[in-house]
C-alpha cells in the first residue's frame, strides 16, 4: 500500500461537525477498501492565497493515509462531489 497525504480545504466557518463528518467519510470510502488513515492534522482557519467562490479564508486539515490507487480513484470522485469541501490535492507521500 501506497502512502498518500490528502489536504483539504473547507469553508471558513467549519465547525468540528462538519469536519469530523469528512474525515469519517475518508476514513468509511479507505476502509471499505483496505485502507487507513493514520493522522490527521488540523491546521485551521487562514487566509487562501486567492479568493475561491468569493472566501478570502478557508480551514484547512491534512490528512496521511494509506490505500491503492483505485481507493484514491474513488477518493477523488467522493471529495469532488462532498459540498463541504471547497478545494483538495492529493498527493503521494515520499517515503
Amino acid at each position: 500500500m501506497r502512502r498518500y497525504e490528502i489536504m483539504l480545504i473547507l469553508p471558513p466557518e467549519a465547525d468540528d461537525k462538519v469536519i469530523g463528518g469528512v474525515t469519517d467519510r475518508i476514513t468509511q470510502v479507505l476502509g471499505e477498501r483496505g485502507g487507513q488513515v493514520v493522522k490527521v492534522d488540523r491546521w485551521g482557519k487562514r487566509r487562501l492565497a486567492y479568493e475561491i467562490a468569493h472566501q478570502s479564508e478557508g480551514f484547512y486539515i491534512v490528512v496521511e493515509c494509506q490505500g491503492d490507487p483505485t481507493s484514491m480513484k474513488e477518493m477523488d470522485r467522493v471529495l469532488g462531489l462532498a459540498d463541504d469541501v471547497v478545494r483538495f490535492k492529493v498527493a503521494v507521500r515520499a517515503a
